[in-house]
């Protein structure tokens, strides 16, 4: 007969028992038994039926396990439906991936926008408040670049738990609201501290496109992914000298802010309608608890948080993960010796750019006669050399990381993204030289202008390789070690500067240049360093961000 049973999805199925004997063979059994103990069955018969009954059984159930697997549901582990599930940012439509990209990317312009636009103008504001001291007027425009350095360890962390939709939505509109107290202050106190908020809120593009980018794209694609990310971050302060300088001389300098604020509301409503949470953790846990609501099992647990055959298995408590997540950025700098030693020559770099940036304009006003509008366009000499250098790392990048694998054996890792640095390293020394000299003996516009060229091909050449190798060692937690670049560049940018208007005047510009210069030349083994013994560093300090215990 058919038994029914229960299978582990809740569908019936039978387990056959055969019971095949006839009703005769059945009464000539009972008269065998009747007639003598010679008659009946021996009892090792009856054992062998048993037995042959028992292994029945047995064979069943272990078919009935191979029909209906325990699965990870089953234990309450909730994840992806499959390799494929089109719910995974991963396996997002190309054009739907680079669209979100590029979204996010269209805001990283306008926040380092709001760094330098105002430079051009401080003469104006500085004539509106009466106000003398040069280090104070300079630090007005460097302070944006300080809310850059506490905004990351914040805003990073937050994004990893509750996503990088909710976390860049905010950040966003708190930059736009900034905007207007910059536009409206009446003294410079307030001044600099409309700017350091504002500066905070603008972190958040800056710091939460690294995260996105693991989010969305393979590896062999976040070359070119970090490089259209990275345009905006360096265009930036490239494009707002230029725009500032034509703003504050034609309309006043608080339209510089007028002006940000337009773009910045506009692209963050864009954003607030288009954008799409990109964070796999966090959809994972919206859909446990979907189906725990729906369900009304209280077992379910996210694969992420779920740790098979640990005694702490399970979700992370909240107010743990929030906390661990707040560290986070400040543990990969202090644990992590190859993030720290990259971060620092990071900084290095960056310095030298806003040093660069600290004569430019003044330069060209008093050397060559430019007025203050037209003493932006001398930036472009950097701008373009950012567009090159970046347009070329864009398409050798990935390129040279899937050979780089393809002669390890198939086998991936983060220090193939490193080796262009060494070339590029070699660069930057030239335009310290180049424009330092030619500026100081007054040589004709021009050639400073292209002297500045291979500064911005060689920085495109060490930044981007770095920005995309912590993607690709931390990409679960990106936008984390993100953070730990951003907010150590970011301080060494908004301090540094402050100490350039008393060196050159020390110097001259000729060899304050070539100070910077020589420094530059200093740190070129840097690069051979990180390409040589970056794998050894990164395997001898382990960092643990998953705050479990191994």
């Amino acid at each position: 007969m058919d038994k029914p049973r229960h299978t582990p999805d809740g569908s019936m199925s039978t387990i056959v028992v055969n019971d095949s004997s006839s009703p005769d063979e059945r009464d000539i059994e009972k008269q065998a038994d009747a007639s003598g103990p010679s008659s009946r069955p021996v009892p090792e018969e009856r054992d062998v039926e048993k037995q042959a009954d028992a292994d029945e059984l047995t064979t069943d159930a272990q078919l009935n396990k191979q029909l209906f697997p325990v699965t990870d549901l089953d234990r309450g582990i909730v994840g992806w439906e499959g390799q494929d599930d089109p719910n995974n940012p991963q396996n997002f439509a190309p054009n739907k991936k680079w669209g979100l990209l590029g979204l996010i990317s269209a805001f990283t312009l306008i926040s380092p926008l709001a760094s330098s636009m105002f430079a051009p103008a401080v003469p104006y504001m500085a004539a509106d408040f009466r106000e003398t001291n040069e280090t104070i007027l300079s630090f007005t425009v460097s302070v944006f670049l300080l809310g850059y350095t506490f905004g990351p360890c914040l805003l990073a962390p937050l994004s990893e738990i509750y996503g990088r939709r909710v976390v860049l939505s905010s950040a966003n509109w708190f930059f736009v609201v900034w905007q207007i107290g910059c536009a409206l202050a009446q003294n410079i106190e307030t001044e600099i501290i409309c700017r350091f908020f504002a500066g905070i809120g603008g972190a958040g593009c800056i710091t939460l496109g690294a995260g996105v980018i693991a989010d969305l794209f393979p590896v062999e694609q976040r070359g070119k992914a970090t490089a259209i990310w990275g345009l905006g971050p360096l265009m930036g302060p490239v494009i707002g000298p230029i725009a500032g300088g034509f703003i504050g001389q034609n309309a006043g300098w608080r339209w510089a802010f007028w002006v940000l604020l337009i773009a910045g509301g506009v692209l963050a409503a864009a954003i607030e309608v288009l954008n799409r949470e990109t964070c796999a953790p966090v959809l994972i846990r919206w859909k446990v608890e979907k189906m725990a609501k729906e369900t009304g099992r209280t077992d379910l647990c996210s694969a992420y948080d779920y740790q098979s055959g640990k005694e702490d298995s399970g979700p992370v408590p909240v107010e743990q993960a929030l906390k661990l997540g707040l560290l986070r950025p400040l543990l990969l700098l202090g644990k992590s010796a190859i993030i720290l030693l990259l971060a620092t020559y990071m900084a290095f770099v960056y310095g030298l750019l806003y040093l660069f940036f600290t004569t430019i304009s003044t330069v060209f006003t008093s050397h060559y006669g430019f007025s203050t509008g037209l003493s932006g366009l001398a930036y472009l000499g950097i701008g373009m050399g950012f567009v090159v250098g970046l347009a070329f790392m864009a398409f050798t990048n990935d390129r040279m990381l899937v050979k780089a694998t393809a002669k390890n054996g198939g086998k991936f890792e983060p220090e193939m993204r490193l080796p262009l640095m060494i070339v590029f390293s070699s660069i930057l020394p030239i335009s310290f030289f180049w424009y330092g000299w030619t500026v100081e003996k007054h040589v004709h516009w021009i050639v400073p202008i292209i002297g500045m060229f291979p500064f911005g091909v060689a920085m495109m050449g060490v930044y981007m390789p770095i920005q995309t190798y912590v993607i690709d060692c931390y990409p679960k937690y990106a936008a984390s070690a993100n953070a730990a670049l951003t907010a150590s560049r970011s301080l060494v940018g908004a301090l540094l500067p402050l100490a350039g208007p008393r060196m050159f005047e020390t110097l001259g510009l000729g060899w304050g240049n070539s100070l910077l210069g020589f420094l530059a030349l200093a740190f070129v083994p840097v690069p051979i360093f990180f390409t040589r013994y970056g794998k050894t560093i990164r395997e001898r300090w382990p960092v643990n961000l998953e705050g479990k215990k191994a």
